[in-house]
């Protein structure tokens, strides 16, 4: 794993709310037109994996461990979101980060993402001891 980078360091991933991204569940359809917490979770998730990009090496991989999102407001379809992560810390194979969301001016969430940074062969080995 590199070291690269620091707390305070920063990414940014910017995405449009598409209507694949609303609340929807196959039951009982569409719940509201705004982007759901699981839509908004991935595009979280992609945010702090910019950094895990940078920091793998050829034989290494990230894996999940946390993610909380804390709603302030919600995202319509057509919406333009800025989501920032932020390094909180990196101690370890672990990279902590912060992050906001934002439509415009308007704070949509915010939280902190968990990702450890393994072998490839050691998450094969923690996968495939579940089966």
């Amino acid at each position: 794993m590199k070291a690269l980078f620091k707390e305070g360091d920063s990414k940014v991933y910017k995405k449009v709310v598409q209507k694949t991204d609303v609340a929807s569940f196959e039951v009982d359809g569409m719940v509201h037109p705004v982007c759901a917490t699981f839509a908004l979770a991935r595009d979280i998730e992609w945010a702090s994996r910019l950094f895990v990009l940078d920091m793998k090496e050829e034989d290494e991989e990230g894996i999940g461990t946390m993610l909380t999102i804390h709603h302030k407001s919600p995202a319509g379809i057509g919406d333009s979101l800025t989501i920032e992560a932020k390094v909180k810390s990196c101690r370890g194979h672990e990279l902590i980060c912060t992050y906001t969301v934002y439509a415009g001016h308007r704070l949509i969430a915010e939280g902190e993402t968990g990702q450890k940074i393994l072998k490839k062969e050691k998450i094969e080995r923690l996968l495939s001891s579940l089966k």
